[in-house]
């Protein structure tokens, strides 16, 4: 028997049916599919949108001084913490189908503002906007990927995020590939300006698949009405929540040293870029490039292994694969720092965290309460990844002041790996204890709801 009987019923009403092709690549039911769409959709527009700007940011950091990375960094924090508040009273006061679409559309004013700017802009200015462009970027991603996942969250619970959570975020890798083939193709001849109004664009249309998953979301939802009632609680709980959780303090323990480490990587592969390509066209095409390589592989992985390694190992297992990559590869870059190593263990690296370690991570979020699902979520996937990343970037730093070599960092990233090894063993263990919980008490509160009826 379906857990979402009405769901199930409606389904069967409308003569809905999985496709085969469909069946090959996830697990999902009938009274499912509308529901996986939208979600794809919703998704695959946002990564598009991000990826056509990624590689323009990078560029732009590069342009600025790969010295200044680690100031633009902090700047990202700051604004970081400064729009948590605001973000907290619109979760506090709207309901769901009303904060993400002000959410979005704030952040395509933002873009269009940049387009305008950067095309009336000379050299001299560029250097400063793309400095600007760099933080509000790092943000823009962030946020809304993260309301993203604190949909979706919503909508389905553990059982169906180890499922169909592979799935979704394929639809994230499509966007993310048809985003960097976008400007890697075009980035030589189509002004930067012009760029950047495509990426306004697809925010409208996950707008519209937003939408499309809440009129129906009632259906599999464990809280019926979620999309029009308002969260309430206070602005700050996303801080007092963490601060308060076991639980969400391991979660940010998970993503802050993810962050840490991924930093390091990223400052190896800029540090390669500036020195091997001349021109800043080269070097946006580069970053494109691997963008590309990383987002096919991880294709590969969601739609045909994410589910299936799931399934058969288990949150916890799961989440120890991403650790145990980074543990191994950086051990690999201590021995030999070449750049054939730093560009494949990247490659890998970013494509397990896609395809394996992100999916995964949102299970952690299906047991929580909804306050924890939006607010402490919003604070933990922004502030904290941030905060890891001012971690990595002022330890490059650091190292630099020292004379030391970029070795130094890959021989301190190993133990951090292993203990975020550990740190992922136990989350697993926690979050599958709290869904067995959590579904022996509406077992329980079952018979309890049929006698009143």
């Amino acid at each position: 028997m379906s857990p979402y009987p009405g769901a199930a019923a409606q389904a069967a009403q409308t003569g809905l049916k999985v496709p085969a092709w469909l069946r090959r690549l996830t697990d999902v039911r009938p009274e499912e599919v509308p529901a996986l769409g939208w979600a794809w959709l919703y998704i695959f527009a946002l990564l598009s949108s991000y990826y056509v700007m990624r590689p323009i940011r990078d560029q732009m950091g590069l342009a600025g001084g790969l010295e200044n990375l680690p100031w633009l960094f902090t700047a990202t924090l700051i604004g970081m913490l400064v729009l948590n508040v605001p973000f907290g009273w619109l979760v506090r006061k709207l309901p769901r189908a009303r904060f993400i679409p002000i959410t979005y559309r704030f952040f395509a004013a933002n873009i269009l503002i940049f387009a305008v700017i950067l095309y009336r802009s000379g050299p001299e200015e560029a250097v400063w906007i793309g400095r600007v462009f760099f933080v509000w970027l790092s943000i823009f991603n962030l946020f809304v990927v993260s309301i993203f996942w604190a949909t979706i969250v919503d909508v389905f619970d553990t059982e169906q995020g180890k499922r169909l959570f592979g799935f979704i975020a394929a639809g994230a890798t499509l966007g993310a590939i048809t985003g960097s083939a976008f400007t890697a193709v075009l980035a030589r001849d189509v002004p930067t300006p012009f760029l950047l109004l495509a990426a306004a664009a697809l925010l409208e249309v996950a707008v519209m698949s937003m939408r499309g998953l809440s009129r129906i979301s009632d259906a599999l939802s464990r809280e019926p009405g979620a999309a029009t009632q308002a969260i309430g609680g206070s602005p700050f709980a996303g801080i007092s929540r963490v601060l308060g959780s076991p639980y969400l303090l391991g979660i940010c323990l998970f993503l802050l040293l993810f962050s840490i480490t991924s930093t390091f990587l990223y400052f190896e592969q800029a540090g390669i870029a500036k020195r091997s390509f001349p021109d800043r066209g080269s070097q946006t095409a580069f970053f494109a490039s691997v963008d590309l390589a990383v987002n096919v592989l991880t294709l590969g992985v969601q739609l045909f292994l994410t589910g299936r390694i799931v399934r058969r190992l288990g949150v916890g297992l799961t989440l120890a694969i991403l650790p145990l990559v980074s543990a191994l590869g950086f051990g690999l870059l201590a021995v030999a720092p070449t750049i054939a190593s730093v560009v494949v263990f990247g490659v890998l690296r970013r494509a397990g965290n896609f395809a394996i370690a992100r999916p995964v991570r949102e299970v952690l979020f299906t047991v929580l309460p909804r306050e924890d699902r939006y607010k402490a979520k919003a604070f933990i996937d922004t502030v904290v990844y941030r905060l890891g990343d001012q971690v990595g970037a002022w330890s490059y730093g650091l190292v630099g002041w020292l004379g030391m070599s970029a070795t130094a960092l890959s021989v301190l990233a190993v133990p951090l790996s292993l203990a975020w090894l550990a740190n992922g063993l136990w989350l697993g263990r926690r979050q599958e204890a709290m869904a067995e919980d959590a579904t022996a008490r509406q077992g329980a509160e079952t018979p309890a709801e049929a006698r009143n009826g």
